[in-house]
């Protein structure tokens, strides 16, 4: 999908020398995949100990299968 966007040339720029991204649709895509991780990581704490039923789920293996 193309767009336009208005960004601060020196936010583009530390982006750029911090990330070591070149390319303005790399570093865009980047940026917002770290947004989303930060989000659904900040969600996962919010949620934290809050479904007093849970168990622990099944082991695939035991120890002494290592």
């Amino acid at each position: 999908m193309r767009t336009t966007l208005d960004i601060n040339v020196e936010l583009l720029q530390r982006a750029r020398k911090l990330s070591r991204i070149t390319g303005k649709t790399a570093l865009v895509h980047a940026g917002l995949e770290a947004l989303i991780a930060r989000e659904a990581r900040a969600r996962l704490a919010r949620l934290g100990g809050t479904e007093k039923k849970a168990t622990a789920p099944k082991r695939r293996r035991g120890a002494t299968d290592r």
